[in-house]
């Protein structure tokens, strides 16, 4: 038979261990945050090509957990009126630890009405999926989401 003082000092030490590991999650979920591939580098530099982008525009439609990385859904909208003046031009999805960057580049026109994409894509591991949008007038967005991945689906 279990007594009152086993039983508090049973729960305590319970969740003592849940609060731990809790720590030690999102301690490595800011880790995985900040170590980006030299892939990803290299490209998001051939992507921006010196442009400083702006961190708000983009409506980033992705979970933020996902079971399995074969198939992640995604969809991505960058407002614009889409005239010749002032419309979006391209897209750029890229991932920061797939063994490759790139995922997709959409291009756009004023004739494509408006800029948004439906799509899935693979994911490795748990990652940031950073979208740049690329406006005219030499205009950058950027937008990025940390996804957390249970089985990668690339093949690592």
């Amino acid at each position: 038979m279990l007594d009152r003082r086993t039983f508090l000092l049973s729960a305590g030490a319970a969740a003592a261990t849940v609060a731990l590991v809790e720590s030690a999650t999102a301690q490595n979920t800011q880790s995985l945050a900040a170590e980006y591939s030299a892939e990803f580098k290299s490209e998001l530099a051939k992507v921006l090509q010196q442009a400083t982008p702006l961190e708000d525009g983009i409506v980033l439609d992705l979970p933020e957990s996902v079971d399995n990385g074969e198939y992640v859904p995604i969809a991505i909208d960058v407002p614009s009126p889409m005239t010749p003046d002032d419309h979006v031009k391209s897209v750029h999805l890229l991932s920061t630890a797939n063994p490759r960057a790139q995922v997709a580049t959409f291009h756009f026109t004023p004739l494509s009405g408006k800029a948004r994409v439906t799509s899935r894509m693979r994911l490795a591991q748990t990652q940031d999926v950073v979208v740049v949008a690329m406006l005219s007038g030499d205009r950058v967005l950027l937008s990025q989401r940390l996804v957390d991945v249970g089985v990668g689906g690339c093949g690592i």
